[in-house]
């Protein structure tokens, strides 16, 4: 066993101790697995949202960015289609939407195809910030996974993929 492998008992251990001493009935083994999940995700969250904030931009705008950047050329979708690619409602799309065309980063237009549809488009400023702001977050990424060995990230991401797998439904492309 490894100097790292002998960790004292952290803060969702100690939960669960307290809670095995008053719930003895009770497995709580799952929050073994859940909780440090919730920690991991509440403090790499932390970490991801510093590197957009050095862009002007919250976790939410950033996110839009990137998913009109990824559309390819030319660089735009209707809001409806920024919302499944973003996991939010489009209420709240519309929110981010407004923030990044008032910063000039995006635009909106009618739709050729529908007049009362919406398009929401990328501008250059937009997309040089977005590519850069990209750039940054990856090697932010890449510094929080390297905490990790290169097989332990490998399993991890196969765990992780196979249990989202089984609980979220198949998306169509």
């Amino acid at each position: 066993m490894s100097e790292n492998d002998r960790q004292s008992p952290d803060r969702v251990a100690r939960i669960q101790a307290d809670w095995r001493r008053e719930r003895p009935d009770l497995d709580v083994g799952p929050q073994g697995v859940i909780g440090r999940l919730h920690r991991l995700a509440d403090r790499l969250t932390e970490e991801l949202v510093l590197v957009y904030g050095r862009y002007g931009l919250g976790e939410g705008e950033f996110d839009v960015l990137c998913a009109l950047r990824r559309a390819g050329e030319p660089y735009e979708r209707a809001p409806g289609e920024l919302a499944a690619h973003t996991m939010v409602t489009t209420g709240a799309m519309t929110k981010r939407i407004d923030r990044l065309e008032r910063a000039g980063l995006v635009t909106r237009r009618r739709s050729a195809d529908d007049q009362r549809g919406r398009i929401v488009a990328l501008t250059g400023p937009g997309r040089a910030l977005v590519d850069q702001a990209f750039t940054d977050h990856m090697r932010n990424e890449r510094r929080l996974l390297d905490l990790l060995t290169p097989t332990e990230a490998e399993t991890l991401e196969k765990l992780l993929t196979t249990w989202l797998s089984r609980l979220e439904p198949p998306t169509p492309d």
